[in-house]
């Protein structure tokens, strides 16, 4: 049984140990934090441990293969999820999850750079694009929701199997077709903490992959 007045959130790592310490602080009375390592090799989860985090260990590599351990590790009745470089304000938190309590099945922030320098182009024009995919496909969203609330057990029973960077998107493809009612929020997005890098737009290798994983997804 879930933990009524807390609030469990799954915090996927790689190499974030410039933002954890931020991110660790931010995160409001009652939230706790769950920092899935994937495979850091900075000492994130040393750091982690020393704020007073959960450290999961998840060796495979893969931004759905964190999510989904942290999933599973969690005990609330709602879990959030974010990203832990620094991008994000924990303190949107308890807006989504009220949300959620209020009748949401899956409440998700809409990202708002407060810089162009925050979100790249190519980066802003990818997500807009996969965004008009699913709205297409009756999924009311306009960002692949990198933070979000939901209750654990609706999010079991979805079955996202997506272990790379398809998972968000897997996910919303399949709270669309279960008819969940899904509400987006602004959030603002701000650079990621500096001394940290984005799996994503940050290489060729993992825009790459991150498209491979998402085109899957969609097909």
């Amino acid at each position: 049984m879930g933990v009524v007045n807390e609030v469990d959130v799954v915090l996927p790592c790689l190499d974030e140990a410039a933002a954890l310490p931020g991110v660790l602080a931010a995160l409001p009375d009652g939230y706790r934090a769950l920092v899935v390592d994937n495979g850091s090799r900075d000492g994130s989860p040393d750091i982690a441990a020393a704020r007073g985090a959960t450290v999961i260990a998840e060796p495979r590599r893969g931004y759905g293969a964190a999510v989904h351990t942290g999933l599973h590790a969690a005990v609330t009745e709602i879990v959030c999820f974010a990203d832990c470089d620094g991008s994000l304000d924990p303190a949107v938190l308890p807006d989504l999850v009220a949300r959620v309590r209020s009748g949401a099945d899956l409440a998700v922030g809409r990202r708002v750079p407060v810089t162009p320098a925050a979100w790249p182009a190519h980066a802003r024009a990818g997500n807009a694009l996969i965004a008009a995919l699913l709205r297409r496909r009756g999924v009311p969203v306009h960002d692949i929701a990198p933070i979000r609330a939901v209750r654990r057990a609706d999010l079991l029973n979805l079955d996202v199997a997506d272990r790379g960077f398809g998972y968000p998107l897997e996910l919303l493809l399949k709270a669309g077709r279960a008819g969940w009612r899904i509400v987006e929020t602004d959030v603002e997005y701000r650079p990621r903490t500096a001394g940290t890098r984005s799996k994503v737009s940050g290489s060729m290798r993992g825009t790459l992959r991150a498209t491979r994983d998402m085109a899957r997804v969609l097909r």
